[in-house]
């Protein structure tokens, strides 16, 4: 009981660490206005793709995350504190946004045409961008540190369900986007970015201190 209890724990806490940074609550006008011209299946077609694409990118850099530092003799507190900052970063344009400029039109009427858009730019960089990658290459950081194996593979295993819960989450909010966009208006969006913007400006200055505690000890 206790053991399923302390999973049920790790992952909230990945879905909690990824999902203010994803935010697909924000991401829903820009998929709606991509995705206007297309048809409701096609429309599903590229949601599912961008959804794929957007565990795929996380997945990969969950797996290779610790050679990744290894490789560039980078530690675990220097990651801490630089993913921190990027997350900080990242929170207060959320909270303090500047005025957008007018979205390019672009004209997609089949999937086709769309699959592209299924990467660029809704899995990259709006769903999985550099703070959700900073913040799965430190838990891959984290994870590699631990000698034993099987906790190891543990470890990835309960990254990778909340890296995948997740992705179900944002994807049952973008495949209902339209209802969601029309219910909150476009105050209640920046209400809800302004909210997950300070959300990660906390996860960031508890990764920035946290490293900076590590450089200290």
């Amino acid at each position: 009981m206790q053991f399923l209890y302390d999973l049920f724990s790790y992952v909230i806490i990945v879905v909690v660490g990824l999902l203010p940074i994803a935010n697909p609550f924000s991401t829903a006008p820009v998929f709606l206005s991509l995705t206007s011209k297309l048809d409701p299946v096609s429309r599903k077609k590229v949601l599912k793709l961008a959804c794929f694409y957007m565990f795929f990118v996380l997945f990969i850099f969950l797996l290779a995350g610790a050679l990744i530092l290894s490789f560039f003799g980078i530690s675990v507190e220097s990651l801490r504190i630089a993913g921190g900052l990027i997350l900080t970063v990242l929170g207060f344009r959320m909270l303090f946004p500047s005025p957008a400029a007018d979205n390019e039109h672009v004209d997609v009427r089949t999937f086709e045409q769309a699959r592209g858009l299924a990467f660029t730019p809704l899995a990259m960089p709006m769903l999985s961008g550099p703070g959700s990658i900073a913040v799965i290459i430190s838990m891959a950081a984290q994870i590699s540190e631990n000698p034993s194996i099987p906790m190891r593979l543990a470890g990835y295993g309960v990254v990778a369900l909340g890296i995948l819960i997740t992705v179900k989450i944002c994807w049952l909010v973008l495949r209902s986007s339209t209802k969601i966009t029309k219910f909150l208006g476009p105050t209640g969006i920046d209400a809800m970015t302004r909210i997950m913007g300070f959300i990660i400006i906390c996860i960031g200055v508890e990764f920035t201190v946290s490293g900076i505690k590590g450089f200290i000890q």
